[in-house]
């Protein structure tokens, strides 16, 4: 069975840092285009980044030069640094099998198995 858990998600102050798991079963990672989204509160699901199978990464405009994904291929598990948070990256996150350039619609039919994991930037 196929399963996607996350988690390392929180309550940070403006600035802070955190870092997102997210481990794998029933597939391998290192084998997948792996891809972060997140909803923020009221809000549609929307891109933050990709690692293809190239280990290419992709990142959406908003996150670029604070985000960094990363997968460790011996634990299957991908990763979502997050540093200098800002209030607007408040929002759940996921991680989903899927490439880079997809439509929020199809990410957000990806994610509705998933759990997630709570980011709160506030001060």
């Amino acid at each position: 069975e196929v399963q996607l858990v996350e988690s390392g998600g929180g309550l940070v102050q403006p600035g802070g840092s955190l870092r997102l798991s997210c481990a794998a079963s029933g597939f391998t990672v290192g084998n997948e285009d792996m891809t972060w989204v997140r909803q923020p509160p009221g809000k549609g699901v929307e891109w933050v980044s990709t690692m293809d199978v190239r280990l290419r990464t992709f990142y959406a405009d908003s996150v670029k030069g604070r985000f960094t994904i990363s997968r460790d291929d011996n634990k299957n598990t991908l990763y979502l640094q997050l540093n200098s948070l800002k209030p607007e990256d408040t929002a759940m996150y996921y991680c989903v099998r899927a490439a880079a350039g997809l439509s929020n619609n199809f990410y957000s039919r990806l994610i509705s198995s998933n759990h997630g994991t709570q980011v709160t930037v506030s001060s």
